[in-house]
């Protein structure tokens, strides 16, 4: 199993102080600009369909 990646910055104010937040897998919260924001992976693009995404499907 792989560690969970972690942001580098703050998407809204670009401030580096990122913590963990207790809302759910993939929350974290700026501590810099004091916004709550949740980042998920969608997949893998393709160049053979336009760079959509391809579904991700649990099972």
């Amino acid at each position: 199993m792989s560690e969970r990646a972690a942001p580098f910055f703050c998407p809204y104010c670009g401030d580096e102080d990122l913590r963990p937040s207790e809302a759910g897998h993939g929350a974290w919260e700026c501590h810099g600009c004091r916004r709550a924001f949740q980042l998920k992976f969608l997949g893998l693009l393709s160049p053979t369909n336009g760079g959509k995404a391809h579904d991700q499907h649990d099972g």
